[in-house]
């Protein structure tokens, strides 16, 4: 069929109309560098090197898809989100306007928990041990007598504490903790009194499990390892997520948990965000599946009257009064919160934890300014470029000429509706592909046109010049494009974002260039010989 002239016609019109139809109905997607947007480049943390290489590829590749899950909801417009190398991901982000947002989504490890909460009981009764630990570790010697605090070699505590008052019903009910647990602790104030480092810092919040406290100071605290292996065996302190008023300060709610998660955030299924239409205030609902439902209703059956934290990136979210027996569904209150930053929790506890945190090696913003430069000066190159080729194709081989500019028009539409088929992004390297295609599909028509003027020299008629002509060029022009496929392809394997860009607008155009010169050059030869007289010389 395609032998025939009107079989040629009909295919080059169905080729030239689908690449018009997905031209129209993709449009062009433009990379990073044309319409600004952001450039990240990631790697998993790994502070203590615990890793092995190994695993720590495995928790890139999982991390690259979680990160790809993100973004797809977040709703960016065609972004780039790839490994390079082992242990690397790069993300691009054309067009991103809100760039903190998009960088909290992506770097948000999402490690969903739910834990009981433990009465604060369990953690006031080994004050006294805690803060002796305390005095100790700064040079300050606590001895125990009776009814005194003898402190020595070392600034007073009072140089070591932010002072805090405590309400004296509370401050009293700590003291007689603290004495029951360890009559050692005699040896100490009463917790809020000088003398009592991380007792002064502890303000009842009226909810069972929960203190307020001021958490620079205790986070220096609880950092020291005197501390630690004085804390309660099978107890978990955790900051609340959102800091809270007391009068003019601001402090943030200390959580005593069960160490151990009775489940995770691999049981859900679903979130989303919303309003609680009693009290107003954003939260996020969750849908757990099979499995999880089953665990949260016997634990929720079983503590009645109890708080269970929901914990997220190890910061209470919540920790609601279980009031009955809870099957699949629970929300995560958020207070006053934007509804955007509840969406945003939504989508990244939708799309799954990261295995490991990561954390930003590079970021670069490109603004819109730059990429309309780039696109204004690429358009400029292109138009610049085209006019000069076919200047010089018409002037040398005049009517030859006309033709292979007319199968370059083509050649155009078909580059096009291939990076609309492909939903390939165009950057400003790839304009350069493009323009470089321009040159080898011209470059074909080259060859073709100087075999046929060889062929005609030699008295060949103008129908067999032309038919040997084309077979004669045939062989350079496979090989020359071939071997620019082959590195095209290379190139778009082991470059990043711009080469690859490069390599796609440089292949697609190979092969379009490759159908315009050999097919569409001809077809037009065989219409103008179909119309002009056997003996009649072609312009050439």
């Amino acid at each position: 069929m395609f032998g025939t002239l009107k079989g040629r016609i009909f295919l080059i019109l169905v080729a030239l109309a689908v690449a018009a139809g997905f031209l129209i109905k993709n449009g062009i997607k433009l990379g990073l560098d044309l319409q600004g947007g952001m450039y990240l480049a990631l790697e998993i943390t790994d502070p203590n090197q615990t890793l092995t290489k190994e695993a720590k590829k495995d928790a890139t590749d999982q991390a690259l898809q979680v990160i790809r899950n993100r973004i797809d909801q977040f709703g960016v417009s065609e972004p780039l989100i790839q490994k390079v190398g082992d242990d690397r991901i790069v993300v691009q982000l054309p067009g991103i306007r809100d760039e903190e947002r998009a960088k909290g989504i992506i770097e948000r490890t999402a490690f969903l928990e739910f834990k009981l909460v433990k009465p604060t009981r369990e953690l006031i009764s080994g004050l006294g041990r805690v803060d002796r630990a305390i005095l100790a570790s700064s040079g300050t010697v606590v001895e125990a007598t009776p009814d005194t605090t003898k402190q020595t070699q070392g600034p007073s505590p009072m140089d070591l504490l932010f002072k805090q008052q405590r309400d004296s019903a509370g401050a009293q009910g700590a003291a007689q903790d603290t004495t029951a647990a360890d009559s050692a602790d005699a040896a100490l104030p009463a917790a809020g009194e000088k003398g009592h480092p991380l007792g002064s810092l502890l303000l009842e919040s009226g909810s069972e499990g929960e203190m307020l406290v001021d958490v620079a100071t205790v986070n220096k605290y609880l950092a020291l390892p005197e501390v630690q292996r004085q804390l309660p065996r099978g107890v978990q302190l955790l900051w609340a997520a959102k800091p809270q008023g007391r009068g003019a300060e601001l402090y943030r709610s200390l959580y005593v948990l069960e160490a151990e998660a009775f489940m995770k955030g691999s049981a859900l299924e679903n979130a989303d965000a919303g309003r609680d239409p009693q009290f107003g205030q954003t939260i996020v609902t969750f849908q757990l599946n099979r499995r999880g439902g089953r665990t949260f209703e016997r634990m929720t059956g079983k503590h009645i009257g109890d708080r269970i934290a929901i914990i997220l990136d190890n910061q209470v979210q919540s920790a609601p009064v279980v009031q009955g027996q809870i099957g699949a569904r629970g929300q995560i209150e958020m207070g006053q919160s934007p509804m955007e930053e509840a969406r945003d929790l939504a989508l990244v506890l939708r799309a799954g934890s990261l295995p490991a945190p990561i954390h930003i090696i590079e970021q670069r913003s490109v603004g819109p300014a730059l990429g309309a430069d780039s696109i204004a000066k690429g358009k400029l190159a292109g138009i610049v470029g085209i006019l000069l080729v076919l200047l010089i194709m018409v002037g040398v081989y005049r009517l030859a000429g006309v033709l292979s500019v007319i199968a370059l028009a083509g050649y155009v539409l078909l580059v096009l509706g291939g990076l609309a088929l492909f939903n390939a992004t165009l950057t400003a390297p790839g304009i350069a592909g493009f323009i470089l295609s321009v040159g080898m599909a011209v470059d074909a028509n080259v060859l073709i046109f100087e075999r046929v003027r060889e062929e005609l020299l030699l008295g060949r008629t103008n129908r067999v010049a032309v038919e040997d002509g084309f077979r004669h060029a045939m062989s350079a022009i496979v090989d020359s494009n071939i071997t620019t496929i082959i590195t095209g392809l290379i190139l778009f394997q082991v470059g990043t974002g711009p080469v690859r860009g490069f390599a796609v607008t440089l292949t697609i155009g190979i092969l379009a260039s490759f159908f315009s010169a050999v097919f569409v050059t001809r077809t037009l030869f065989m219409i103008y010989l179909a119309r002009k007289a056997p003996s009649a010389p072609i312009s050439i």
